[in-house]
């Protein structure tokens, strides 16, 4: 670990996708920068691990795509849908203006280990693990710096910016006092594995009948699964028993037979609760939030971690040359707001609708179902696949790398 400085230009708390990437752009722009991580490693499962082209093209503008790949990962080309009977293409990458045609789904601890080992290149990168932020400091009406808590004792880190990157249990932005706007979900997830055998389908998939909603991820050696349930439904389902909860399992996707006993006890399972939120303000003077401390997204398309790199690379385009220069200003904070909220309001108002309209009234009802017509139109005018992979694969407004490497990278 990283000794923790008294003084940095830029301190970051939360060491997840948006606050390693801003830090690796920030120290490559020759800007000091320490994030503060509160855990020892990255290693924690059922975390999102999904890697859409947007990202990928960041990796490439960066130089850094290839030894990125290298990392273990599996690249989804097309999104598909097994709504009852039906098998649909719901999406198509394989159009996307980008470097990449694919999602590579990757473990996050490869993630974040990746784009931290290319940070500490940089002699102006510092990375404090088991250092938690937990609470600000505040003089003369600015943010001037966070107080944090090692094993050993309190540190008062001083900066001219404290960005909040410590996701939706934000202790930023609780201590910064901003209102959240809490737009709701009405679903939660339940996040397992599942062995995988040469003989199961192949595509990673949304699987949609008898009331219920499950995506199976393709990890190589098994199946990540995400069980979508009704909000505050676990403890209903728990009092059914594991046993009829296999069974909902094996509806849904009946290869899965001969191993959902792998499934012994609800310790196995992992519930994500969902939360759908944003600040209506995300900065004050000394302090900018960005990724989950600042929208909360819905696992809806999988694209927080990517909304959350986006914010990133936004944050370092405007803010990194005023930071350099030390003249950084409560226009330029509110700037990166504005370029981001547009893409925020838009991907969480598809996500709603998309709980709303559609999985809402899936839960709602145990029958059979059929593919309702627009759907079925994705296999009939398979042009129509490229418009949400636009949206999932790209989001709203893409961003892209315009901070000079200006530190001297070591080999």
């Amino acid at each position: 670990m990283d000794q923790i400085p008294s003084r940095v230009t830029c301190c970051i708390a939360g060491g997840g996708p948006a606050g390693m990437m801003l830090g690796l752009l920030l120290a490559r722009a020759g800007v000091e920068v320490a994030v503060f991580e509160k855990h020892a490693d990255f290693l924690r499962d059922f975390r999102g691990d999904t890697i859409h082209p947007s990202t990928l093209q960041v990796m490439h503008e960066l130089g850094l795509l290839d030894a990125f790949l290298a990392n273990p990962h599996q690249e989804v080309r097309q999104l598909h849908g097994l709504i009852g009977d039906s098998e649909l293409v719901v999406a198509d990458f394989s159009h996307l203006p980008t470097r990449c045609h694919f999602i590579a789904l990757m473990p996050q601890w490869h993630f974040l280990n990746f784009l931290a080992e290319n940070a500490r290149r940089y002699p102006g990168f510092h990375l404090c693990m088991e250092a938690d932020v937990v609470d600000l400091i505040e003089e003369r009406g600015r943010v001037a710096g966070v107080r944090v808590q090692a094993a050993d004792r309190m540190h008062e880190v001083r900066a001219d910016l404290v960005v909040g990157a410590d996701g939706r249990h934000s202790t930023v932005r609780a201590k910064a006092g901003f209102p959240v706007h809490d737009i709701g979900a009405p679903i939660d997830v339940l996040w397992m594995r599942l062995s995988k055998k040469p003989s199961d389908p192949q595509d990673t998939a949304g699987r949609i009948n008898y009331g219920h909603m499950m995506v199976t991820l393709d990890r190589g050696d098994y199946w990540q699964c995400a069980f979508i349930i009704r909000k505050d439904g676990f403890a209903a389902l728990q009092a059914r028993g594991i046993e009829s909860f296999r069974e909902d399992i094996v509806r849904l996707a009946p290869f899965f037979r001969d191993r959902v006993g792998e499934l012994q006890d609800w310790d196995q399972i992992k519930l994500l609760t969902v939360t759908v939120d944003r600040l209506e303000r995300w900065w004050k003077p000394g302090l900018l939030c960005i990724g989950d401390c600042a929208h909360a997204m819905s696992p809806v398309g999988g694209v927080g971690i990517n909304l959350a790199v986006q914010d990133a690379i936004a944050t370092a385009n405007i803010l990194a040359q005023p930071l350099a220069d030390g003249t950084v200003t409560t226009g330029q904070l509110e700037a990166v707001q504005k370029r981001r909220m547009f893409p925020t309001r838009a991907t969480q108002r598809v996500q709603v609708v998309v709980q709303e309209r559609v999985i809402d009234k899936v839960l709602g009802s145990n029958k059979p179902i059929g593919a309702p017509w627009p759907l079925r139109l994705f296999n009939a005018v398979p042009f129509l696949s490229r418009i949400p992979a636009r949206v999932v694969g790209m989001g709203f407004r893409p961003e892209h790398v315009q901070t000079p490497e200006k530190a001297l990278a070591r080999s």
